[in-house]
């Protein structure tokens, strides 16, 4: 499993060995604590939740604790850094969650979906190419100190620009999974 290093003004991520700059946070920033009631941080996300036709496509529920007040509004974002690209692949872009948020149920239709790798809006569940290991999938919760200024369909880039200079807490859920 993977962990992200908060250092002062910035939180970085370890993906494919190399340090990438994922979301400025605030020097006083907290963490959220991120489970979810379908698999436990680092085991095997259900194969109901990994992309058509392997199973159902449905996004797994997920629950929170931590984010401060004062937060305005949640995000999250959900990406594959073991995938065999040069970027990690986005299997979720959510945002504009309410801040008194504390999960998501499955197959959720709350806040307001952006593209994922797949090109579509919302969930894209797993679906690792065959026989390329097991790949990690790192689902993070972002609270913030202002309301994205986003329509539907934005990209991974465009919330983390959006971000920029405005997390006061995160928190982060590894799932596996492999095929």
């Amino acid at each position: 499993m993977r962990a992200a290093a908060l250092l002062p003004g910035i939180l970085l991520a370890a993906c494919g060995g190399q340090e990438d700059e994922v979301a400025p946070a605030r020097e006083d920033a907290m963490a959220i604590t991120v489970t979810s009631p379908a698999f436990a941080a680092g085991e095997r996300i259900p194969k109901k939740h990994a992309y058509a036709p392997e199973g159902e496509n449905v996004s797994p529920a997920l629950l929170w604790s931590g984010v401060p007040k004062g937060a305005k509004e949640l995000a999250l974002l959900c990406d594959d850094p073991d995938a065999p690209m040069a970027e990690p692949w986005v299997h979720w872009v959510l945002y504009k969650l309410p801040a008194t948020a504390t999960g998501l149920a499955e197959g959720t239709d709350e806040g307001v979906a952006g593209t994922n790798s797949w090109d579509e809006e919302g969930w894209g569940g797993p679906l690792p190419p065959k026989g390329h290991g097991t790949h990690h999938y790192h689902f993070k919760v972002f609270a913030l100190d202002a309301s994205l200024d986003l329509k539907a369909g934005a990209t991974k880039a465009d919330v983390l620009k959006a971000m920029k200079g405005h997390v006061l807490a995160e928190g982060e859920l590894v799932g596996t999974y492999s095929r």
